[in-house]
Order: structure tokens, then C-alpha cells, then sequence
């Protein structure tokens, strides 16, 4: 790796580069939101000589995705084969100059923003230390504005009807902005992950750049019409286009990075950031279909088979990673009856001992080989790492949504289609519904406000075992704080087949559940064992090698 270059360009030079397309703002950078009043004070400052700081360029042949349009001005192509500059530090400040001289109108809030209109009062000392830059055209004061300055010709001004000792001024600024030595330092050639860290540290205060948005640039292709944030927003929602996409299916929170990962696992087996960034672009492009298939068939898995109907009920993103190699290597085809259960198996596994809370990448890359076996219908090896539930571990359980073991309970509440106490009805549960412990679609069986009354500690009242899934118009209206007995005595006249019903909450008994004397322990006890009787069978299943 070579050793950043010290370079200084004049005015003209610098922004003749911008003009021929050498120089570009690659698209992971912020966008350009400095206002006329710091563009003015920028100028002023040049015009008295002060220091603006140093550009930070990256030189390097990778065809980055970068801006193509600032405010009305169309920015040129990347000239081929030439090496390009991209803008890693002194993005506002490289923008605004170029806004002035260009006569850029940007639209900010409903508000047109016209870099024309900054202006140079004539009247003050250039060498004062008052601004002598003007957001806007005086109405009674000399005046010149930064673009006619830097665009306007010798005669233009000449023939403008400026005062001989205006034109001198004129003459002092032009001389000073086109003359003015612009500091810039050029790194040669770094590899872009290294170019990305470099931008992270001296421009976002600590905010890291996200590997998604360093893997848009990185992988921007013209020739082969591949944008990796246009192929993410298709696959999340492809606006009713022929095509599957994640919104439809209810999976709509699966973050990129997890598509990231998922393509690292067939590529490299590990999905750790540095290997993702290593990837080649034309590995990466021509992989994305392949995964993005088996994410797909992952997806239509977990609905189907696992009967989990959207993503803000699955313990972890991650758990598509190793289910879409599952996908990829089984090439897309339905798991056999034992292949099934290892899945399944595995899936409560992972959620259940809470196995991605630490050390994601490496276990991931571990569980992999665990995916290997289950393809060839062998039984992965736990040893050391098996896993067992039992009362005490479920009892008084706090529920969280953001925590895996409740999430696992979830999904086997979601498996068993859980109805309307009401009317026998299949639940709709829905992402917008279940985005935290307090939303719609969670119900505490037993009231937390009728359990406060009866001096029951919300420690207690707040177990796993205590909630059901239900809908926003029985949770809320209906149910409210009354006790079990007096609102399901009202269900069972309503609803004939109330015994089925419950039994799709994992209540398979009203009278034996301890419901109708509302006997709280009772309940989590049953209801405790008939959940620990669905976790067995997942994580311990008979499957005949």
C-alpha cells in the first residue's frame, strides 16, 4: 500500500476534474446538506486567504456507484480507463464550490435553494474582517454575484457598468478564488474496504459505515445493470411486480446484511465483514440470484413447514443464513421427512440456548457444517452443546420480544395457528402488530392489571407462559383487565367449538388449566408442561437414520 500523496490544485484545475468526471462523490457518502450560509462563509474565507482544510481524495480504477445529479447539473461519466478520485473528506465543502460555480438550484423542504444568488458586497475592504459575502443580491449595494464572478468574461464585466474602483475589487477576488491553493491529499490504489475505514474515521464522528452501503459501491456494475440498493429494494418490495418480494411475504424486516452473509456462506463459508468485502464483484453478481432464490424458498419454508407467518416472530435474522445454504445446496428442492425434523431441530436449538446473543460469525460459520449434515440426513453433532427446558426455565420467563428463548415460545404458538377465542377465526398476526411486548397481537391470558389486584408481582404476571395471540380487537376492547373466568365464561357461549380453540393456544383443557377458579399457578404449571411436551419433540425428534 502506498503512502498518501500531498498535492495542492488551483481553483480551475480542481473543478475542471469535477466537469470531465474525475473527480466523484461516491454514493456511501452523506448527502450534500450545507446551506447558502456556509457555502458564503466558505467563500469569504478563501477570498481572505484562511485555511479551509485538507480534500481527501482515493484514487483507484473500481467503478464505485457514485451521485449522479447535483441539484439541476447532470455530473459526467466516468471517463474510460482513467483512474477516478473519490471525495473520502470535503464533500460539503468541494459541493458548495462547485454549487456557485456551476449556478446549482437545489429544492430543500419545499424550498428552492439558487447558489446564484450569493453575492460579494462591493462596497466593503476585501482585506475587512467583516463577511463581505451575501447570502442573497442586495437591493441598494454594489454588488457581484460568485458565479458572474467566476464565469463572466473580462468584456462582460467591462461593459456591466461597474466603477473603475469596483472592477479593481473584482479583479482582487477573481485573482484570489481561481489563485487560491487548494490542499488535497491522494491515496493510490487502496483496497476499497481500507478506503471505507479511512472515510469512516475522518468524516461520520465514529459512525461506521454499514457493510451494505460499502458493498453498493463495491459492487456497482454498469455493463451488467447491477445495483446492488436497487436489487435489495426489488427483493423487499418490487411494487407489485411479477417477481416474489419480502413485503408480500411478510418478511419485510430481514435487514441486508443478512443477505450479505447469506451470499458470504456459499462463497467463502464464513460471514464475517472482512469476507464479505472481499468477495469479487462478479462472484457476488452472479450469486445473487442463486441466493436470493433459496432466501426465498427459506422464507416460503418458514411459513409453510414452520408455520411462522412473518419475521418479527423469528428468534434471529441469522437463522435464514444457514437456511438458505440448506436451500442453495439442496438446490431449492423440499426437504425429505428427516431432513424436516433435523431443521426443525436445529431452528429451536439455535433459538432456544439463545445461540447468536454473542460471537455471530464464528458460530455461524460452526452451524454451516451442522447445514452439511442435515443435507446428507445425518444428525449434526450437539455434543457439548445440548440444550433441555423445563418448568423452572419457563415458569416466570419475562417477556420480551427482543429476546430469543421468548421468540422460539412464539413461534410454537404461531405453529399451532392459534384462533379467535371469540369466534374460532385463524389469528392474523402482522409485523406492524408485533414489534414490541406491549403491541396488539400479545395478550396476557391472565390480565397483568387484573393479576396487580390480585398482589401478584409483574415479575410473576409477565411470564412466557402467560401469553397468547390473539387479535387487536379481543385484546383490547374485550378481554381488557377482566378475569379469565368472567371473560371465557362469555367465550363459551359464544363459540362451540371453544375447546378446539384453546387447544390452538396450547390450552388443552378450560376446566383443568385452572381458568374458571382463575388459579394463576395452576395455569403456568399446565400450560408450562404442555409447552415443554412441543419444545421435546422439536429439539429431541425420533428420526430413523
Amino acid at each position: 500500500m502506498q503512502q498518501p500523496e500531498n498535492q495542492s490544485k488551483k481553483y480551475t484545475n480542481l473543478f475542471n476534474d469535477i466537469d470531465t468526471g474525475r473527480i466523484k462523490l461516491p454514493q456511501f457518502q452523506r448527502d450534500f446538506v450545507w446551506g447558502k450560509e456556509k457555502t458564503a462563509k466558505l467563500i469569504d474565507s478563501i477570498i481572505k486567504g484562511y485555511p479551509i482544510g485538507t480534500f481527501i481524495f482515493w484514487k483507484t480504477r473500481e467503478e464505485l456507484r457514485s451521485f449522479k445529479n447535483l441539484g439541476n447539473i447532470a455530473l459526467p461519466e466516468i471517463p474510460k480507463g482513467d483512474a477516478i478520485m473519490y471525495v473520502l473528506d470535503g464533500q460539503q465543502r468541494i459541493t458548495s464550490l462547485y454549487a456557485i460555480r456551476k449556478g446549482i438550484r437545489l429544492t430543500r423542504e419545499g424550498k428552492e435553494i439558487d447558489y446564484k444568488d450569493i453575492s460579494i458586497n462591493l462596497e466593503t475592504n476585501p482585506d475587512t474582517d467583516e463577511e463581505i459575502v451575501l447570502l442573497d443580491k442586495p437591493e441598494e449595494k454594489p454588488f457581484i454575484s460568485v458565479y458572474k464572478l467566476l464565469n463572466g468574461s473580462l468584456t462582460e464585466l467591462l461593459n456591466s457598468g461597474y466603477k473603475q474602483e469596483h472592477l479593481e475589487k473584482i479583479e482582487t477576488y477573481q485573482k484570489r478564488l481561481t489563485g487560491y491553493d487548494f490542499s488535497i491529499i491522494v491515496i493510490d490504489e487502496y483496497p476499497i474496504e481500507v478506503a471505507c475505514d479511512v472515510f469512516t474515521r475522518i468524516n461520520t464522528g465514529g459512525e461506521e459505515l454499514t457493510l451494505f452501503e460499502i458493498m453498493v459501491a463495491k459492487t456497482y456494475d454498469l455493463p451488467r445493470n447491477f445495483d446492488l440498493s436497487v436489487e435489495y429494494e426489488k427483493v423487499k418490495d418490487n411494487n407489485n411486480g411479477v417477481e416474489k418480494d419480502l413485503e408480500d411475504a411478510g418478511y419485510e424486516t430481514i435487514p441486508p446484511v443478512t443477505i450479505l452473509q447469506c451470499i458470504a456462506a456459499i462463497l467463502c463459508q464464513q460471514i464475517r465483514r472482512q469476507d464479505v468485502l472481499r468477495i469479487n464483484k462478479n462472484d457476488f453478481i452472479d450469486a445473487w440470484k442463486i441466493v436470493i432464490s433459496s432466501l426465498f424458498t427459506s422464507v416460503d419454508y418458514l411459513r409453510t413447514e414452520m408455520r411462522i407467518p412473518v419475521s418479527k416472530l423469528l428468534p434471529y435474522h441469522t437463522l435464514l443464513v444457514p437456511l438458505t445454504y440448506f436451500f442453495v445446496k439442496n438446490k431449492n428442492n423440499k426437504p425429505t421427512v428427516i431432513q424436516h425434523k433435523l431443521l426443525t431441530q436445529y431452528f429451536y436449538w439455535a433459538s432456544l440456548s439463545n445461540r447468536f446473543s454473542s460471537a455471530v460469525e464464528s458460530k455461524v460459520a460452526s452451524d454451516l457444517k451442522k447445514i452439511e449434515s442435515i443435507l446428507l440426513e445425518q444428525m449434526p453433532v450437539y455434543r457439548g452443546e445440548e440444550f433441555y427446558v423445563n418448568i423452572e426455565d419457563l415458569k416466570y420467563k419475562w417477556f420480551s420480544t427482543g429476546d430469543a428463548f421468548c421468540s422460539a415460545i412464539l413461534c410454537l404458538y404461531a405453529f399451532c395457528e392459534p384462533k379467535s377465542f371469540e369466534s374460532n377465526g385463524i389469528v392474523k398476526l402482522d409485523n406492524s402488530n408485533l414489534k414490541s411486548s406491549s403491541s396488539k397481537n400479545y395478550h396476557h391470558f391472565f390480565p397483568r392489571s387484573y393479576l396487580k389486584k390480585q398482589e401478584i408481582p409483574d415479575w410473576q404476571a409477565n411470564s412466557i407462559l402467560n401469553i397468547t395471540l390473539v387479535d387487536d380487537y379481543l385484546n383490547k376492547r374485550q378481554i381488557k383487565a377482566k378475569a379469565p373466568s368472567n371473560y371465557m365464561r362469555q367465550f363459551i357461549k359464544t363459540n362451540k367449538h371453544i375447546n378446539d380453540t384453546m387447544k390452538t393456544h396450547l390450552i388443552d383443557n378450560i376446566n383443568e388449566y385452572g381458568i374458571l377458579d382463575n388459579n394463576y399457578e395452576k395455569f403456568l404449571l399446565k400450560r408450562g408442561e404442555r409447552v415443554i411436551e412441543e419444545i421435546n419433540k422439536r429439539l429431541h425428534p425420533d428420526v430413523q437414520m
